[in-house]
């Protein structure tokens, strides 16, 4: 991440302030913010942030320009400060700093109904009773022209969520398009998105945009939870350092030229400060690690951009100026911040009663020391035969080396997911494991171990337990998982899944208080040592075999 804000060149350069007929429209974009609040770490929360915010809304106050404040969309979901009054925090907070609009992402939907229980228990339940009241408290709207009710086959028509926006800076009319990527659903709990389906990027995006430019509409943004990722950000025309598989890269692309001026991306939780096809792209990885930023030199007459300012992801770190102007958070953002924090407090420093010796980190995906150990509890913990866990995107966090707490563990596995067993045989089991083979993320593995030999183009799977007993697609076989995997989630079960779905009990404990208290009875110490598998992995690949075909993850 680049901490110094270094001009770049896009259409043009701008100069330190716009010409007499020209005036600034500042973009600052953010994404994937999960809860983030206050500082931690790398992350320097929503208060942070609102003092840079502040900052560059003073410089546009000075020389007569305007600040839009758009979000692509995981707003709430991520900490326990935000988790416990499912994401009310985030809302209020971004009430506070004035944001303009958000689309929404595939972990707006995570909390279900409102109250303790994270999927409908009757058909009496709303699925997206929490995501429609955090709706109703935004004093900004909810952005989705891609969503879709499938009991009607039109937009969703929920309080305070629209398709698009039009808001007016200097009387010049501005349009922000909401957006959400074709694998979003797949990505939260299926059982609160079974009545929704996501339309094609492309073709919602024109609709909107001609409607927008019909309406006299100057300057486009979309706002996408959606997302590609780039590793330099020197020249914003070079993608070589891209992706170019990127799901956002292939929508600009096939817009047509002219329709949309910018795209606040998001969902993949990298960097982008790009064009494609003429179109500006930006975002900042995750978790208030960044801010995104565009600065759009617009003619006071025609209302048209003239030129455009493309600055690489900018760290929220804490620094006495910005823009010329000495940062101060805003004050009723940290109200919100530290009224959140306090509720948390207790919880969040509660000690399990372990302490680690090492960290425990995600390297070595998906065979690394806290996969294992995360899987391992699992399975030491119920009657299963096999554990499967969704290691990427379903561990958020490291765990420092030391006295372990409560906030430790939430900010690994913050999701509200239950444990679920379910009978397969060998045979269902094996298509499972085949499916993986496509696949960059693989699963964590627990309780059995996977060798692939190749013969040319066809893999051959064998799967033994870990006594080295082989499984034979005649086996029946214990499988247990999360149920945002039974449900659907990351399409992991989906080979296999039956009409109708899987039961869920919702009596079953949550997979992060089964971790939590597989340690605890544990106690004493462990060290990452003791976990490492890659002298004798899990996922076993013979040399001979082909190379197997990658996939982005997303989050």
């Amino acid at each position: 991440m680049i901490r110094a804000l270094t001009l770049l060149l896009a259409t043009a350069l701008l100069t330190s302030c716009a010409a007499p007929d020209e005036f600034i429209i500042t973009m600052i974009g953010t994404n994937d913010v999960h809860g983030q609040l206050i500082r931690s770490e790398n992350r320097g929360g929503l208060v942070t942030l609102s003092g840079y915010v502040n900052a560059v809304r003073d410089a546009r106050k000075q020389d007569g320009g305007g600040v839009l404040l758009i979000d692509a969309g995981d707003m709430w979901q991520g900490t326990l400060e935000s988790n416990l009054s499912e994401g009310a925090a985030v809302v209020s907070a971004f009430n506070a700093l004035g944001y303009t609009a958000a689309a929404i992402g595939n972990h707006e939907f995570d909390f279900g109904p409102l109250g303790p229980q994270a999927i409908p228990s009757s058909d009496q339940d709303d699925p997206v009773e929490a995501l429609k009241r955090r709706a109703a408290e935004a004093n900004f709207p909810l952005l989705a022209a891609n969503l879709i009710d499938t009991n009607t086959g039109a937009l969703v028509d929920w309080p305070n969520v629209y398709p698009s926006v039009v808001v007016k800076i200097n009387g010049v009319k501005i349009g922000i398009i909401g957006i959400m990527a074709s694998n979003a659903l797949r990505r939260t709990i299926a059982a609160n998105v079974r009545e929704l389906r996501v339309a094609p990027l492309v073709p919602a995006i024109r609709e909107e945009a001609t409607k927008l430019r019909d309406a006299g509409v100057k300057l486009i943004i979309v706002t996408a939870h959606a997302g590609g990722r780039c590793a330099e950000f020197n020249d914003p025309n070079d993608l070589t350092s891209c992706d170019p598989a990127a799901e956002i890269f292939a929508v600009a692309r096939a817009l047509p030229a002219g329709f949309v001026d910018h795209i606040n991306a998001g969902h993949v939780h990298e960097g982008l400060a790009h064009i494609v096809n003429g179109i500006s792209i930006t975002s900042s990885y995750s978790s208030t690690r960044a801010f995104s930023r565009v600065d759009f030199s617009v003619n006071r007459s025609s209302g048209a951009a003239i030129s455009r300012r493309i600055y690489p992801p900018h760290a929220v770190i804490a620094e006495a100026e910005y823009e010329g102007e000495v940062i101060q958070t805003d004050a009723q953002v940290a109200v919100i911040a530290d009224r959140a924090t306090q509720m948390a407090k207790d919880q969040k420093e509660a000690k399990i009663g372990i302490r680690l010796e090492t960290p425990f980190t995600r390297r070595g995906h998906p065979e690394s020391a806290l996969g294992n150990l995360f899987t391992h509890a699992l399975l030491e913990s119920s009657d299963a035969d096999v554990v499967f866990h969704n290691i990427a995107g379903g561990l958020r966090q490291d765990l420092p080396a030391g006295e372990l707490t409560f906030g430790d563990i939430y900010q690994l596995s913050p999701f509200e997911n239950r444990l679920v067993i379910l009978p397969l045989s060998g045979a269902e089991l094996r298509r499972v494991i085949a499916a993986q083979l496509h696949r960059k993320y693989h699963i964590g593995i627990a309780g059995m171990r996977v060798t692939i030999s190749c013969d040319g183009n066809e893999n051959t799977i064998a799967m033994h337990f870990i006594d080295g007993r082989e499984i034979s697609d005649s086996d029946t076989v214990k499988l247990a998982v999360n149920d945002y995997i039974a449900t659907g989630g990351d399409e992991i079960l989906t080979p296999i899944i039956p009409e109708g779905g899987y039961v869920i009990d919702e009596s079953l404990p949550l997979a992060r208080d089964v971790f939590i208290k597989w340690l605890v009875n544990r106690g004493g110490s462990i060290n990452a040592s003791d976990f490492e598998t890659s002298d004798d992995p899990t996922w076993g690949f013979l040399e001979d075999c082909v190379a197997i075909e990658t996939s982005v993850a997303t989050h």
